[in-house]
């Protein structure tokens, strides 16, 4: 049986989040601007997770998880955004920050790994 692949897993989890956040903000509150950001950096999460796993070489890996991790950064800016100009609640904004927060953990220690394993290699 082959195991999941819990960052695979979580960026598609998150990926519905952000559609379904888009969707409520512009149909609920009449904002499209920034809650198509947040559509477009987290699906983008994980398309580039996706591309990393099916990658061509180690260097593309890392090159796609890192891109992930920067639309990680990205959301988040976009959520706090949304939150500071009152078209998140303080709960709605905690909720969806601490899957996009645990996302970028998880992606920064992939990157940090894949590239000291990349340095080992060369020394």
């Amino acid at each position: 049986m082959k195991e999941k692949n819990l960052i695979l897993q979580k960026s598609m989890d998150f990926a519905v989040r952000s559609v379904n956040m888009y969707k409520y903000l512009s149909s609920e509150k009449n904002e499209q601007i920034m809650s198509k950001q947040v559509y477009r950096s987290g699906t983008s999460i994980g398309a580039n997770v996706r591309e990393a796993v099916n990658g061509q070489s180690k260097a593309d890996f890392t090159a796609k998880m890192s891109i992930a991790l920067k639309e990680a950064s990205e959301t988040e800016y976009w959520l706090e955004l949304l939150l500071k100009t009152g078209y998140l609640t303080r709960s709605e904004y905690e909720n969806i920050q601490k899957d996009c927060g645990e996302l970028a953990r998880m992606l920064t220690s992939i990157v940090k790994t894949s590239r000291e394993t990349k340095k080992q290699k060369v020394l």
